[in-house]
C-alpha cells in the first residue's frame, strides 16, 4: 500500500524487475518500500551505495544500536521494527525494548549510549546539534571520522523514513512476527500491513 501508483512484480521489467529481483534476494519477498522506488529504481540503487558506503566503517551492532534510535526518534515504524529485529543478536528483545524508551540496558556500554543520544538528537533537530555533543562522543573515545560515521548514519536515516512515511509505505506484514515487546516499543507511525508480501519472483 502506498500513496503513489507503483509498478506490480507481476508487470515489472527492466530495471524494476531486475531492482524487485535484488530486494527479493535480500528478504524472501518483494518489500513495500521498494514498491514506490519502482518509478524512480535508480534513487534506490544510488541510495543503497551511499547507506553501503555509510556503514562500510562501522561494525553491525554500532550501525544497528545508531540506526534504530534515528529511525525511533523519526517515528518511522517500518524502519524502527526492522532494525530493532537486527538488534536481537546483540541484546534481547526485552532488552531493545527498554533501550526504546531511554531506560538503562546492561551490557550497552557509555560510548553506545553517547551515539544513541547523538543520533537521536541528529533525528530530532540537528540544528541544536552544537560543538558540545560532538565533544561527548570525543570524551567516550571517538574519533572525528567515527563522529561523521554516527552523524551521517542519522542523517540518512531521516532521509530514508521520511520519503517512506510521506508516500504512505506500511511495514510488511512479516513484521508482525516481531516480539510483541518490541512491537510495543514503537507505539507510532503506520500499522504493519495486513497483506502477504508479493508473490516470489522467479530468477531470469
Amino acid at each position: 500500500m502506498a500513496f503513489i501508483d507503483t509498478i506490480a512484480p507481476a508487470e515489472a521489467s527492466g530495471d524494476v524487475l531486475a531492482m524487485y529481483q535484488r530486494q527479493q534476494a535480500s528478504w524472501g519477498f518483494v518489500p513495500n518500500y521498494a514498491k514506490v522506488f519502482s518509478l524512480r529504481p535508480e534513487v534506490l540503487a544510488r541510495w543503497g551505495n551511499l547507506l553501503a558506503e555509510i556503514r562500510r566503517p562501522m561494525d553491525a551492532r554500532r550501525f544497528e544500536l545508531i540506526t534504530f534510535a534515528a529511525a525511533h526518534e523519526l517515528r518511522n515504524s517500518a524502519c524502527s521494527l526492522a532494525h530493532g529485529k537486527a538488534l536481537t543478536p546483540f541484546f534481547s528483545a526485552e532488552e531493545v525494548g527498554v533501550m526504546a524508551k531511554g531506560g538503562e540496558v546492561p551490557g550497552l556500554t557509555a560510548a553506545e549510549g553517547a551515539m544513541i543520544a547523538f543520533s537521536r538528537k541528529v533525528a530530532r533537530d540537528a540544528s541544536a546539534v552544537t560543538e558540545a555533543d560532538a565533544e561527548a562522543l570525543r570524551a567516550h573515545g571517538l574519533t572525528d571520522a567515527e563522529i561523521f560515521d554516527v552523524a551521517a548514519t542519522a542523517a540518512g536515516r531521516a532521509f530514508f523514513t521520511k520519503l517512506l512515511d510521506a508516500l504512505g509505505v506500511l511495514p510488511d506484514a512479516p513484521m508482525a512476527g516481531v516480539p510483541p515487546v518490541l512491537r510495543a516499543a514503537v507505539d507510532f507511525g503506520r500499522p504493519i500491513d495486513t497483506a502477504m508480501p508479493d508473490q516470489v519472483i522467479a530468477p531470469q
